[in-house]
């Protein structure tokens, strides 16, 4: 498959969320208008984003909901559980792991590390805090399939490191750095200050 774009995966998660909402009210079918407007783009942009991967709906009928949900999930990987670990079990990535939405995406919480005494032993909800000096070899064991990094900045990089030479593939970061990863590894950061400069930008700029 050609690479898609980040713009259209986005979407393609909104989409699916529109879609397993309506569903759980019942209702059967779908257009592309009403995609649409949830997702803030165009009819003719639905329906491109979606032949990417295939012929979906029937002309004057719309899309089935149940169908076009479960095609979308499948397409974002979503028809297995991801194995998720954070490292850092500071305030965002205790908060991260109580949040119960991702588990009804299918991703479980399977780890969450630190290096202080203090936290180690303890838990978030129900996960045990563990010794980061043991991320390695739980990676290699393969109890992990995706990490999340909430550790201070000057630490990202050297966890990347460690975690990578161990075999994971997919990082999303908070850490505010730029990080280094081999081209196999994917890696999405998360930049709170970038989006909120993204918003005063637009609440500067709205009237001009």
């Amino acid at each position: 498959m050609k690479r898609i774009a980040e713009s259209t995966v986005r979407r393609l998660s909104i989409y699916l969320g529109f879609l397993e909402e309506i569903g759980a009210e019942g209702v059967l079918t779908t257009s592309s208008d009403d995609l649409a407007r949830l997702g803030g783009t165009t009819s003719a942009q639905v329906r491109k984003d979606l032949s990417f991967f295939g012929s979906f709906g029937k002309r004057g009928l719309g899309y089935s909901v149940p169908e076009l949900s479960s095609h979308l999930r499948e397409i974002l990987g979503l028809a297995r559980k991801w194995h998720i670990c954070i490292v850092g079990a500071g305030n965002i990535g205790c908060a991260l792991a109580r949040y119960a939405g991702f588990a009804e995406r299918g991703f479980m919480i399977t780890g969450i590390y630190d290096s202080d005494p203090d936290r180690i032993g303890g838990r978030v909800g129900r996960v045990l805090v563990r010794d980061s000096a043991s991320l390695e070899a739980d990676i290699a064991a393969g109890e992990h399939d995706i990490v999340v990094l909430t550790v201070p900045p000057e630490n990202a990089q050297d966890i990347v490191d460690r975690i990578v030479g161990a075999g994971i593939k997919a990082i999303l970061s908070f850490a505010a750095t730029q990080l280094a990863v081999p081209a196999d590894v994917e890696l999405r950061t998360v930049n709170m200050a970038m989006e909120l400069e993204a918003l005063t930008f637009a609440l500067t700029n709205r009237d001009r």
